[in-house]
């Protein structure tokens, strides 16, 4: 372990919905960031109109999600919250490659295929794109790079997720696709990973934000190649094995488009004093 000096930020977040239903509509929502050792959540504002009974649980991945049932008619959600972040992405080159068999249990899954993430179709590529390189943190950040030099990241150029596979034969995608395809990557040379979905500072254009992390080292690191520099401004919502584990919102019975979806993000604050994390 090791730690990193840096001086965090407190980033304003917020997320407004608007629907239009035909009928009652159960929904889950995945839209309240938690607190951990990558962000510490100061203040947040959760309201839905009209006013109707909602459950939150916990999902097998530690989100939070809510669960209620919509009436007919017009429908919003709005979210906001105050989140103190990292203004740096943690880089650690060196970091090695966990045997499987020193892996936490909770790790194992996401060193499986998936859904989105066909890892088991990936490995000579992989391979030829990490020759050469120390197993463990080198590798994906070769992988991170390939991905940035090969893969056209286009914003809006897909409103569904699509599979690794589809991301390589396409050769382009939007922030999700290229984090499905370096996941796949980074799971078929057995470095486990997870696809993360949040809120980004200062993206262009502004929306939902997708990213993945890896394992290594015995810690999680973030990679992301969307952006070409390693500054922070990350809060996460969720995290998952693939898209179909992070949605921010999932709708049963006829389908809906929101009539309105507005994503902001702000910085209100940075600390003068140093902090440090320890990864």
């Amino acid at each position: 372990m090791y730690f990193i000096k840096h001086f965090p930020m407190v980033l304003r977040i917020s997320f407004n919905l608007l629907f239009e239903l035909e009928v009652p509509t159960p929904f889950i929502l995945m839209l309240r960031p938690r607190s951990n050792a990558a962000q510490w959540v100061e203040r947040e504002e959760y309201k839905i109109s009209p006013m109707i009974p909602v459950v939150e649980h916990t999902d097998i991945a530690g989100n939070l999600c809510q669960r209620l049932i919509a009436p007919s008619g017009n429908f919003s959600i709005s979210t906001k919250a105050e989140v103190q972040v990292p203004d740096v992405v943690a880089v650690h080159f060196g970091a090695p490659f966990v045997e499987i068999q020193n892996l936490p249990d909770s790790i194992l899954r996401y060193l499986l295929p998936s859904r989105y993430c066909e890892s088991d179709r990936f490995n000579d590529l992989a391979v030829s794109i990490t020759a050469n390189e120390l197993p463990g943190y080198n590798q994906v950040a070769a992988i991170e790079s390939w991905l940035r030099n090969t893969i056209s990241y286009i914003p809006g150029s897909s409103n569904f997720p699509i599979s690794a596979v589809d991301v390589n034969y396409r050769q382009s995608g939007v922030c999700r696709d290229l984090a499905h395809l370096g996941i796949a990557l980074c799971r078929s040379i057995s470095i486990p990973a997870r696809i993360v979905v949040g809120y980004l500072h200062n993206l262009k254009p502004m929306d939902m934000h997708a990213w993945f992390e890896v394992y290594v080292g015995g810690c999680w690191y973030t990679f992301d190649a969307t952006q070409s520099d390693k500054k922070g401004g990350y809060v996460a919502l969720g995290y998952g094995t693939d898209a179909a584990d992070v949605a921010v919102f999932n709708q049963f019975g006829p389908g809906v488009v929101p009539l309105k979806q507005v994503v902001t993000v702000e910085k209100i604050a940075e600390e003068q004093e140093d902090f440090y994390t320890k990864f």
